[in-house]
């Protein structure tokens, strides 16, 4: 082992975060061994989102299917409705995928290989090594942005990203232990987490002080170095949210291919960025017989994506407690749209349409 490994796993020993789905260095020690499907249930759900967000939805996860064979036997349809407002649906959807292959293909266990474990939906070159190494102590690169981030400080890497993704892999291989794997890559994380900052690094308490050559060239707080980002476009649709005289509110589900697939939302128009937000030739034909009278709300929605922003107008119409609902489209009614697979940024629309 390198003296880099053995000082940050001291660190490590002495100042690991205390993670729902973490098996801590004590209990490694003391012979506990992680549940793979725990460790990949969280890296999914980490994946573009935070701890703090993750937390919530991971504890109820595990809660409601404990272990993967659960979880492959539910109803898609639930699955999206327990992950909506986590964002990025295409996870949820790969996760059931998963849990589904791990269940038929592989007797309800994980494989333990980087390789096995790439083959599986939904996984990754990143998420692959993660469990691999986590999960079954498989000496692998585990790089996400924490990672970046500790790499090109501590060897001063001031090629932008992610032109030095390759190199930073490199680096980071070269330190994985053979003993402790998994612990080294939690550790490596948590130091970018909570030690190695994007701001105001708290270099004073990191293990790696001394060896640090973006700290000795006074450069650390400005590394990694990233290519300029392209600014985003806006696009525009019109979001139609039908309230029926007892208070549910009229919705459909999205496709189950593309960007928010198999969510829930109420019926809305394209989206582009030609598109009108005052033109109701654009209320979908599901609509239409239903003879309704819209009212504009005032306040636009607005929510940003990966690659675009999004502006939604929210035309609002009452509907008599006798409507039925169009084919394609349900009721839900006010005590139950908590639990409809809405993303957040059909949430906003709903909720905009019904704001009294």
């Amino acid at each position: 082992m390198t003296s880099l490994a053995a000082e940050l796993l001291d660190w490590y020993d002495r100042h690991a975060r205390a993670l729902p789905w973490r098996v801590g260095p004590r209990e490694r020690a003391r012979g506990t061994r992680p549940d793979p499907y725990r460790v990949w249930l969280s890296e999914i759900m980490l994946q573009q989102t935070t701890v703090q967000a993750v937390k919530p939805y991971f504890d109820a996860f595990t809660a409601r299917w404990p272990d993967v064979s659960a979880l492959a036997n539910e109803d898609e349809a639930e699955v999206m409705k327990a992950w909506a407002g986590l964002g990025y649906y295409s996870r949820a959807r790969n996760l059931k995928a998963c849990a589904e292959a791990v269940a038929r293909d592989h007797n309800g266990s994980f494989p333990d290989t980087e390789e096995a474990l790439r083959a599986l939906p939904g996984i990754g070159p990143y998420t692959a090594a993660a469990i691999a190494a986590i999960a079954f102590d498989r000496p692998a690169a585990v790089v996400d942005g924490n990672v970046e981030r500790v790499m090109t400080r501590l060897r001063a890497m001031e090629t932008p990203l992610p032109d030095a993704k390759p190199q930073i892999r490199e680096e980071t291989a070269a330190l994985v232990p053979t003993h402790r794997p998994g612990d080294f890559a939690q550790a490596m994380m948590d130091l970018g987490a909570t030690i190695c900052s994007p701001r105001k690094p708290a270099c004073t308490l990191c293990p790696w002080i001394t060896p640090c050559a973006g700290r000795a060239a006074g450069i650390a707080e400005t590394l990694p170095r990233k290519a300029p980002k392209k600014a985003k476009p806006t696009r525009h649709g019109m979001a139609f949210v039908v309230e029926r005289a007892d208070g549910a509110v009229l919705l459909r589900r999205r496709p189950p291919k593309g960007l928010l697939g198999g969510m829930s939302e109420p019926p809305v128009s394209a989206w582009g960025e030609g598109v009108a937000k005052d033109d109701l030739a654009a209320v979908p034909s599901e609509l239409d017989a239903m003879g309704l009278d819209w009212r504009r709300v005032p306040a636009d929605v607005r929510h940003t994506f990966t690659h675009f922003h999004l502006e939604l107008a929210v035309w609002h119409a009452r509907a008599p407690l006798e409507a039925e609902a169009p084919d394609g489209c349900w009721w839900s009614g006010a005590n139950a749209l908590s639990g409809e697979a809405l993303p957040t940024v059909m949430r906003k629309a709903v909720e905009a349409g019904t704001r009294r």
